[in-house]
């Protein structure tokens, strides 16, 4: 096989079973064919006998070309945002229940990763979101987020209450659970479930979906990718910013949010055939008779 990537790296879901087997089948493979594998050492540590080399993921952007993930869309985005600051690509590889992202069979690994390996795929670049959170104008919290940055209620059950700026300019005040603030990867996430649009993948745009307003004239609205969103939270006794549903950070009354596109897309290699609206049509079961 003559690859287009020579290092390649691969990261697995590693609470699944069956993971260790899947991920050594497919390291021994690229490896038969001449690849460099590194392995996450976080995902499944039985793979040392093979002689693969195991890194740490938070390195895994400084070595490969490109990363193969198995599992399922939370293993993706813990990834994209380790990789994304070193523009290296992936691979998804479905062993989770619904799987957005991640788009290969697991029955059909092997033969799909050599395709795209030897240049046979569909290229998608999707933007994430670079967030800084400020008290007193001093920056206590950065992180980035693939998927969406949530604003909600914490343990005390009272809504909150915040403002929205767009490009310093004033939007609205809101009396709310929360807010999602989304990329079109995440609109079929959080968002979709908090009545927000779906956004096709590589559209350059943001939405804000609120989380049950108290006023019903709120709605969901969507800004070019390139403003920046500020959030300030006027009123919570126990509000937090969650990135990804992966990390968050806690707030305090004032606090300002800042939200605009990373810098780097992250580029996701589908194989040649792909087609987001097929996979929307099943996993959304749309079109399906209802009983």
């Amino acid at each position: 096989m003559q690859s287009l990537f020579k290092n390649v790296g691969l990261v697995a879901r590693h609470s699944k079973p069956n993971i260790v087997a899947s991920l050594r089948q497919l390291a021994d493979h690229l490896a038969q064919h001449g690849i460099n594998v590194f392995i996450d050492k976080e995902s499944a540590t039985q793979v040392e006998a093979g002689g693969h080399a195991l890194i740490d993921r938070m390195d895994m952007g400084k070595l490969v070309d490109v990363a193969i993930v198995l599992g399922g869309d939370g293993t993706m985005l813990s990834i994209a945002r380790l990789l994304a600051p070193y523009r290296v690509p992936m691979i998804g590889v479905n062993q989770g229940r619904l799987g957005f992202m991640t788009d290969i069979p697991l029955h059909e690994m092997l033969d799909s990763v050599d395709a795209i390996l030897q240049g046979q795929f569909i290229p998608e670049d999707r933007i994430l979101l670079q967030t800084v959170v400020l008290r007193e104008d001093a920056e206590v919290a950065n992180a980035l987020a693939f998927n969406d940055v949530v604003f909600n209620r914490g343990a005390v059950g009272t809504m909150i209450e915040f403002e929205v700026f767009i490009d310093n300019q004033f939007v609205y005040s809101l009396r709310s659970d929360g807010l999602i603030v989304s990329t079109p990867t995440g609109s079929t996430a959080y968002a979709l479930a908090s009545g927000g649009p779906i956004l096709q993948p590589t559209l350059q745009a943001i939405t804000l979906v609120p989380i049950c307003p108290q006023s019903l004239n709120n709605r969901p609205i969507a800004v070019n990718d390139s403003c920046e969103v500020e959030f300030m939270l006027t009123r919570g006794l126990d509000a937090r910013v969650h990135f990804d549903g992966q990390s968050n950070c806690d707030l305090m009354e004032m606090d300002r949010v800042l939200i605009r596109s990373y810098r780097n897309p992250l580029r996701i290699l589908h194989p040649l055939g792909y087609n987001y609206y097929d996979m929307l049509r099943h996993k959304l079961h749309w079109g399906e008779r209802l009983l």
